[in-house]
Protein backbone atom coordinates (compact mmCIF):
# COMPACT_ATOMS: atom_id res chain seq x y z
CA UNK A 1 0.00 0.00 0.00
CA UNK A 2 1.40 3.63 -1.09
CA UNK A 3 1.65 6.06 1.36
CA UNK A 4 0.11 9.31 1.35
CA UNK A 5 2.45 12.56 1.85
CA UNK A 6 1.83 15.91 2.33
CA UNK A 7 2.73 17.99 -0.46
CA UNK A 8 1.21 21.63 0.24
CA UNK A 9 3.71 24.47 2.12
CA UNK A 10 2.66 24.15 5.81
CA UNK A 11 2.13 27.89 7.18
CA UNK A 12 4.93 29.52 8.80
CA UNK A 13 4.31 29.56 12.51
CA UNK A 14 5.02 32.18 15.12
CA UNK A 15 6.06 32.24 19.14
CA UNK A 16 4.79 35.38 20.44
CA UNK A 17 6.33 37.24 23.23
CA UNK A 18 3.88 39.75 25.21
CA UNK A 19 5.78 41.92 27.43
CA UNK A 20 3.78 43.05 30.55
CA UNK A 21 6.07 45.73 32.68
CA UNK A 22 6.08 44.09 35.89
CA UNK A 23 5.09 41.23 37.70
CA UNK A 24 2.82 43.03 40.37
CA UNK A 25 0.96 44.27 37.41
CA UNK A 26 0.76 41.64 35.23
CA UNK A 27 -1.44 39.37 38.10
CA UNK A 28 -3.74 42.44 38.21
CA UNK A 29 -3.44 42.65 34.20
CA UNK A 30 -3.87 39.17 33.23
CA UNK A 31 -7.63 38.72 33.44
CA UNK A 32 -8.64 42.22 32.71
CA UNK A 33 -10.60 43.30 29.37
CA UNK A 34 -7.12 45.68 28.48
CA UNK A 35 -5.04 42.28 28.59
CA UNK A 36 -7.59 40.24 26.67
CA UNK A 37 -7.89 43.06 24.13
CA UNK A 38 -4.29 43.50 23.33
CA UNK A 39 -3.68 39.97 23.35
CA UNK A 40 -6.28 39.60 20.68
CA UNK A 41 -4.64 42.43 19.15
CA UNK A 42 -1.32 41.03 18.67
CA UNK A 43 -2.89 37.38 17.52
CA UNK A 44 -4.88 39.42 14.72
CA UNK A 45 -1.91 41.29 13.63
CA UNK A 46 0.41 37.54 13.58
CA UNK A 47 -2.95 35.87 11.49
CA UNK A 48 -3.54 38.98 9.34
CA UNK A 49 0.19 38.50 7.96
CA UNK A 50 -0.65 34.97 7.42
CA UNK A 51 1.00 33.33 10.37
CA UNK A 52 -0.06 30.66 12.34
CA UNK A 53 0.17 30.55 16.81
CA UNK A 54 2.58 28.43 17.73
CA UNK A 55 2.56 29.18 21.32
CA UNK A 56 2.90 32.46 23.57
CA UNK A 57 4.72 33.45 26.76
CA UNK A 58 3.82 36.04 28.73
CA UNK A 59 7.08 37.98 30.25
CA UNK A 60 7.18 40.72 33.20
CA UNK A 61 10.44 40.67 33.68
CA UNK A 62 12.22 42.18 37.22
CA UNK A 63 16.00 41.78 35.69
CA UNK A 64 16.06 43.93 32.31
CA UNK A 65 19.69 43.00 30.95
CA UNK A 66 20.59 45.45 27.99
CA UNK A 67 21.46 42.42 25.85
CA UNK A 68 17.95 40.83 25.43
CA UNK A 69 15.93 43.63 27.33
CA UNK A 70 14.96 41.32 29.32
CA UNK A 71 17.28 38.87 31.75
CA UNK A 72 19.23 36.07 30.05
CA UNK A 73 17.76 33.11 31.46
CA UNK A 74 14.34 34.31 30.98
CA UNK A 75 15.14 34.95 27.22
CA UNK A 76 17.23 31.45 26.70
CA UNK A 77 13.92 29.56 28.36
CA UNK A 78 11.98 31.54 25.89
CA UNK A 79 14.28 30.25 22.46
CA UNK A 80 13.88 27.00 24.11
CA UNK A 81 9.70 27.24 24.04
CA UNK A 82 9.62 28.60 20.71
CA UNK A 83 12.45 25.74 19.50
CA UNK A 84 10.24 23.15 21.04
CA UNK A 85 7.32 24.08 19.44
CA UNK A 86 8.59 24.00 15.89
CA UNK A 87 8.24 27.89 15.43
CA UNK A 88 9.87 29.92 12.18
CA UNK A 89 10.16 32.75 13.98
CA UNK A 90 9.91 34.95 17.27
CA UNK A 91 7.09 37.75 17.36
CA UNK A 92 7.95 40.26 20.45
CA UNK A 93 5.48 42.40 21.15
CA UNK A 94 7.72 45.60 21.87
CA UNK A 95 10.44 47.39 19.86
CA UNK A 96 13.57 45.54 20.81
CA UNK A 97 16.73 47.46 19.88
CA UNK A 98 18.80 46.72 16.76
CA UNK A 99 21.47 45.09 19.03
CA UNK A 100 18.89 43.31 20.83
CA UNK A 101 17.12 42.10 18.03
CA UNK A 102 20.13 40.42 16.85
CA UNK A 103 21.08 38.83 19.82
CA UNK A 104 18.06 37.24 20.25
CA UNK A 105 18.05 35.88 16.58
CA UNK A 106 21.58 34.70 17.85
CA UNK A 107 20.19 33.07 20.55
CA UNK A 108 17.10 31.76 19.28
CA UNK A 109 18.38 30.64 15.45
CA UNK A 110 15.35 31.87 13.63
CA UNK A 111 13.98 35.41 12.28
CA UNK A 112 12.56 37.73 15.57
CA UNK A 113 10.16 40.31 14.42
CA UNK A 114 9.27 43.20 16.28
CA UNK A 115 5.82 44.37 16.80
CA UNK A 116 7.14 47.87 14.36
CA UNK A 117 8.28 45.38 11.63
CA UNK A 118 5.29 42.97 11.72
CA UNK A 119 3.30 46.36 11.19
CA UNK A 120 5.32 47.96 8.67
CA UNK A 121 4.63 43.95 6.65
CA UNK A 122 0.83 44.31 7.49
CA UNK A 123 1.25 47.47 5.15
CA UNK A 124 3.18 46.39 2.64
CA UNK A 125 0.26 43.29 2.14
CA UNK A 126 -2.16 46.05 2.02
CA UNK A 127 -0.89 48.69 -0.06
CA UNK A 128 -2.66 49.04 -3.34
CA UNK A 129 -2.34 52.69 -4.55
CA UNK A 130 1.01 54.18 -5.95
CA UNK A 131 0.68 56.68 -2.77
CA UNK A 132 0.22 54.06 0.12
CA UNK A 133 3.22 51.77 -1.70
CA UNK A 134 5.38 54.97 -1.47
CA UNK A 135 4.51 55.12 2.14
CA UNK A 136 5.13 51.96 3.38
CA UNK A 137 8.41 51.52 1.27
CA UNK A 138 9.61 54.77 3.38
CA UNK A 139 8.69 53.37 6.69
CA UNK A 140 10.52 50.04 5.45
CA UNK A 141 13.42 51.55 4.59
CA UNK A 142 13.51 54.10 7.62
CA UNK A 143 13.22 50.83 9.98
CA UNK A 144 15.98 48.82 7.87
CA UNK A 145 18.40 51.32 8.35
CA UNK A 146 20.11 51.28 11.66
CA UNK A 147 19.72 47.41 11.25
CA UNK A 148 21.88 47.72 7.96
CA UNK A 149 24.94 46.40 10.31
CA UNK A 150 23.27 43.20 10.70
CA UNK A 151 23.28 42.04 7.69
CA UNK A 152 27.57 42.30 7.56
CA UNK A 153 28.51 41.89 11.58
CA UNK A 154 30.97 40.03 10.27
CA UNK A 155 32.24 41.33 7.50
CA UNK A 156 32.51 45.01 9.06
CA UNK A 157 35.49 43.91 11.73
CA UNK A 158 37.21 43.01 8.68
CA UNK A 159 40.90 45.64 8.54
CA UNK A 160 43.20 46.30 6.14
CA UNK A 161 43.12 45.18 2.28
CA UNK A 162 44.89 46.47 -0.63
CA UNK A 163 42.99 49.33 -1.60
CA UNK A 164 43.36 51.30 1.91
CA UNK A 165 42.66 50.44 5.61
CA UNK A 166 39.36 49.42 5.02
CA UNK A 167 38.12 46.49 4.67
CA UNK A 168 35.33 45.19 1.61
CA UNK A 169 32.71 44.18 4.60
CA UNK A 170 32.48 47.91 5.82
CA UNK A 171 32.94 49.12 2.73
CA UNK A 172 29.81 47.26 1.60
CA UNK A 173 27.84 48.40 4.24
CA UNK A 174 28.58 51.94 3.85
CA UNK A 175 27.71 51.49 0.40
CA UNK A 176 24.18 50.15 1.11
CA UNK A 177 23.79 53.04 3.95
CA UNK A 178 24.11 55.35 1.03
CA UNK A 179 21.78 53.38 -1.02
CA UNK A 180 19.35 53.31 1.14
CA UNK A 181 19.57 56.85 2.45
CA UNK A 182 19.23 58.17 -1.43
CA UNK A 183 16.16 56.07 -1.84
CA UNK A 184 14.78 57.79 1.45
CA UNK A 185 15.32 60.82 -0.02
CA UNK A 186 13.77 59.89 -3.62
CA UNK A 187 10.61 58.51 -1.11
CA UNK A 188 10.46 61.71 0.15
CA UNK A 189 10.29 64.46 -2.89
CA UNK A 190 7.94 61.84 -4.18
CA UNK A 191 5.79 61.61 -1.30
CA UNK A 192 5.79 65.63 -1.06
CA UNK A 193 4.48 65.99 -4.62
CA UNK A 194 1.50 63.65 -3.43
CA UNK A 195 1.18 66.08 -0.30
CA UNK A 196 0.97 69.31 -2.84
CA UNK A 197 -1.57 67.54 -4.74
CA UNK A 198 -3.80 67.08 -1.72
CA UNK A 199 -3.47 70.48 -0.75
CA UNK A 200 -4.66 71.32 -4.12
CA UNK A 201 -7.40 68.91 -3.66
CA UNK A 202 -8.15 70.47 -0.32
CA UNK A 203 -7.97 74.18 -1.86
CA UNK A 204 -10.34 72.50 -4.44
CA UNK A 205 -13.16 71.40 -1.61
CA UNK A 206 -12.86 74.86 0.73
CA UNK A 207 -14.18 77.15 -2.15
CA UNK A 208 -16.91 74.77 -2.93
CA UNK A 209 -17.76 75.56 0.59
CA UNK A 210 -18.56 71.83 1.43
CA UNK A 211 -18.19 70.33 5.07
CA UNK A 212 -15.83 67.81 5.74
CA UNK A 213 -15.91 64.87 7.64
CA UNK A 214 -13.88 62.34 8.77
CA UNK A 215 -14.10 58.78 9.99
CA UNK A 216 -11.24 57.95 12.14
CA UNK A 217 -11.29 54.95 15.06
CA UNK A 218 -9.15 51.91 15.83
CA UNK A 219 -8.46 49.65 13.09
CA UNK A 220 -11.05 46.77 12.00
CA UNK A 221 -14.11 48.86 14.12
CA UNK A 222 -16.13 49.09 11.15
CA UNK A 223 -14.87 52.61 9.42
CA UNK A 224 -15.39 51.90 6.02
CA UNK A 225 -18.32 49.94 6.26
CA UNK A 226 -19.67 52.43 7.98
CA UNK A 227 -18.28 54.86 5.23
CA UNK A 228 -20.00 52.13 2.23
CA UNK A 229 -23.42 52.33 4.40
CA UNK A 230 -23.43 56.05 4.28
CA UNK A 231 -22.18 56.80 0.85
CA UNK A 232 -22.54 53.73 -1.31
CA UNK A 233 -19.07 53.26 -2.27
CA UNK A 234 -18.29 50.44 -1.91
CA UNK A 235 -14.75 50.68 -0.39
CA UNK A 236 -13.47 47.07 0.40
CA UNK A 237 -14.30 45.55 3.58
CA UNK A 238 -12.40 42.50 5.65
CA UNK A 239 -12.24 41.33 8.60
CA UNK A 240 -9.35 42.02 9.08
CA UNK A 241 -6.98 44.70 10.26
CA UNK A 242 -5.69 47.96 8.04
CA UNK A 243 -8.10 46.56 5.77
CA UNK A 244 -7.98 49.84 4.32
CA UNK A 245 -4.78 52.32 3.76
CA UNK A 246 -5.56 55.10 1.60
CA UNK A 247 -8.41 58.14 2.61
CA UNK A 248 -10.95 58.18 0.27
CA UNK A 249 -13.87 60.68 -0.16
CA UNK A 250 -17.25 60.71 -1.19
CA UNK A 251 -20.16 63.05 -1.23
CA UNK A 252 -23.33 62.23 0.36
CA UNK A 253 -26.35 64.27 2.05
CA UNK A 254 -27.10 63.51 5.82
CA UNK A 255 -30.27 65.54 5.00
CA UNK A 256 -32.24 66.43 1.44
CA UNK A 257 -30.14 69.82 0.23
CA UNK A 258 -27.15 68.80 2.68
CA UNK A 259 -24.24 67.82 0.92
CA UNK A 260 -21.78 66.74 2.75
CA UNK A 261 -17.92 65.66 2.01
CA UNK A 262 -17.14 61.59 3.81
CA UNK A 263 -13.33 60.73 4.07
CA UNK A 264 -12.65 57.38 5.31
CA UNK A 265 -9.45 56.77 6.93
CA UNK A 266 -6.79 54.48 7.65
CA UNK A 267 -6.83 52.73 10.85
CA UNK A 268 -5.09 53.48 14.06
CA UNK A 269 -3.63 50.89 16.62
CA UNK A 270 -1.89 50.56 19.97
CA UNK A 271 1.91 51.86 19.51
CA UNK A 272 1.80 52.90 15.88
CA UNK A 273 4.86 53.49 14.75
CA UNK A 274 6.67 56.92 14.61
CA UNK A 275 7.54 55.79 10.86
CA UNK A 276 4.28 54.73 9.82
CA UNK A 277 3.28 57.84 11.27
CA UNK A 278 5.40 60.01 9.32
CA UNK A 279 5.34 58.14 6.24
CA UNK A 280 1.12 58.50 6.05
CA UNK A 281 1.15 61.70 7.79
CA UNK A 282 -0.55 63.17 4.10
CA UNK A 283 -3.47 60.84 4.71
CA UNK A 284 -3.39 61.48 8.09
CA UNK A 285 -4.09 64.99 7.70
CA UNK A 286 -7.10 64.82 6.17
CA UNK A 287 -8.43 64.12 9.56
CA UNK A 288 -6.42 66.95 11.01
CA UNK A 289 -8.42 69.64 8.61
CA UNK A 290 -11.76 68.19 9.20
CA UNK A 291 -15.19 69.85 10.10
CA UNK A 292 -16.19 67.17 11.94
CA UNK A 293 -14.37 63.83 13.22
CA UNK A 294 -16.76 61.04 13.12
CA UNK A 295 -15.30 58.64 15.71
CA UNK A 296 -15.85 55.04 15.16
CA UNK A 297 -15.67 52.31 18.13
CA UNK A 298 -15.95 48.69 18.30
CA UNK A 299 -18.42 47.98 21.35
CA UNK A 300 -18.18 44.69 21.29
CA UNK A 301 -14.77 44.67 22.13
CA UNK A 302 -13.87 44.18 26.20
CA UNK A 303 -11.29 46.85 25.98
CA UNK A 304 -13.10 49.47 24.12
CA UNK A 305 -11.63 52.12 26.83
CA UNK A 306 -8.15 51.45 25.63
CA UNK A 307 -9.02 51.72 21.78
CA UNK A 308 -11.12 54.57 22.86
CA UNK A 309 -7.87 56.43 24.47
CA UNK A 310 -5.52 55.04 21.50
CA UNK A 311 -7.47 57.18 18.84
CA UNK A 312 -7.64 60.48 21.02
CA UNK A 313 -3.53 60.07 21.71
CA UNK A 314 -3.10 59.62 17.28
CA UNK A 315 -5.43 62.32 17.16
CA UNK A 316 -3.59 64.86 19.29
CA UNK A 317 -0.21 63.92 17.76
CA UNK A 318 -1.83 65.21 14.45
CA UNK A 319 -3.32 68.89 16.15
CA UNK A 320 -6.76 67.44 15.75
CA UNK A 321 -8.01 67.34 19.52
CA UNK A 322 -9.99 70.55 18.83
CA UNK A 323 -12.39 69.42 16.04
CA UNK A 324 -15.76 68.28 17.01
CA UNK A 325 -16.06 64.66 17.35
CA UNK A 326 -19.38 62.42 17.33
CA UNK A 327 -18.18 59.24 18.87
CA UNK A 328 -20.28 56.22 17.32
CA UNK A 329 -20.73 52.50 18.80
CA UNK A 330 -20.50 49.93 16.25
CA UNK A 331 -21.16 45.97 16.35
CA UNK A 332 -24.48 46.86 18.62
CA UNK A 333 -25.55 43.59 17.51
CA UNK A 334 -22.85 41.46 19.00
CA UNK A 335 -24.32 42.83 22.36
CA UNK A 336 -27.19 42.15 24.74
CA UNK A 337 -29.52 44.55 24.96
CA UNK A 338 -28.43 45.52 28.86
CA UNK A 339 -24.85 45.86 27.51
CA UNK A 340 -26.05 48.39 24.82
CA UNK A 341 -28.12 50.38 27.22
CA UNK A 342 -25.23 50.68 28.96
CA UNK A 343 -22.69 52.38 26.47
CA UNK A 344 -24.13 56.07 26.60
CA UNK A 345 -22.83 56.23 30.36
CA UNK A 346 -19.48 55.07 29.53
CA UNK A 347 -19.75 57.58 26.17
CA UNK A 348 -21.91 60.15 27.09
CA UNK A 349 -22.92 61.71 23.81
CA UNK A 350 -22.41 58.44 22.27
CA UNK A 351 -24.75 56.98 19.14
CA UNK A 352 -24.77 52.78 19.33
CA UNK A 353 -25.35 51.79 15.87
CA UNK A 354 -24.97 48.41 13.70
CA UNK A 355 -23.77 49.19 10.85
CA UNK A 356 -24.70 45.43 9.44
CA UNK A 357 -28.55 46.13 10.44
CA UNK A 358 -28.36 50.00 9.55
CA UNK A 359 -29.76 50.17 13.18
CA UNK A 360 -28.73 54.21 14.55
CA UNK A 361 -27.48 55.54 11.02
CA UNK A 362 -30.68 57.67 10.97
CA UNK A 363 -29.58 59.19 14.26
CA UNK A 364 -25.97 59.53 13.07
CA UNK A 365 -27.08 61.23 10.18
CA UNK A 366 -29.66 63.66 12.38
CA UNK A 367 -26.32 64.23 14.51
CA UNK A 368 -24.04 65.01 11.67
CA UNK A 369 -26.39 67.58 10.26
CA UNK A 370 -26.70 69.07 14.02
CA UNK A 371 -23.16 69.04 14.70
CA UNK A 372 -21.75 71.01 11.13
CA UNK A 373 -24.62 73.18 12.14
CA UNK A 374 -23.70 74.20 15.71
CA UNK A 375 -20.15 72.76 16.64
CA UNK A 376 -18.77 73.42 13.69
CA UNK A 377 -19.36 76.89 12.71
CA UNK A 378 -20.92 75.86 8.89
CA UNK A 379 -23.65 78.13 7.69
CA UNK A 380 -26.92 75.99 5.98
CA UNK A 381 -27.48 78.94 3.75
CA UNK A 382 -23.95 78.49 2.23
CA UNK A 383 -24.30 75.04 1.84
CA UNK A 384 -27.75 75.08 0.29
CA UNK A 385 -26.06 77.24 -2.58
CA UNK A 386 -23.79 74.21 -3.60
CA UNK A 387 -24.71 72.32 -6.94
Amino acid sequence: MKKMYETGERPKRAFLVIFRENSAGLDALSGSAEAESLDRELTGLVETLGLETAGREVVSPRNKQPKFGIGTGKAGELAEKALAAEADCLVLDWNPSPSQQRNWENLAGIPVIDRQELIIRIFSLRAKTKEAELQVKLAELTYSLPRLSHKYIDLSRQRGGSYGTRGAGETRLETDRRLVERRIRQLEKGLEVVRKQRRVQRRQRERQGIPLCAIVGYTNAGKSSLFNALTGAGVFVEDKLFATLDATTRRFEPAPEFPVLLTDTVGFIRRLPHSLIDAFRSTLEEAALADLLIHILDASDSGIGGLHETTLSVLRELGAEGIPVITVLNKIDRLEPAATAGLPARFPGGIPVSVKSGAGLEDLKKRIVSELLSGAGVSKSDILKQP
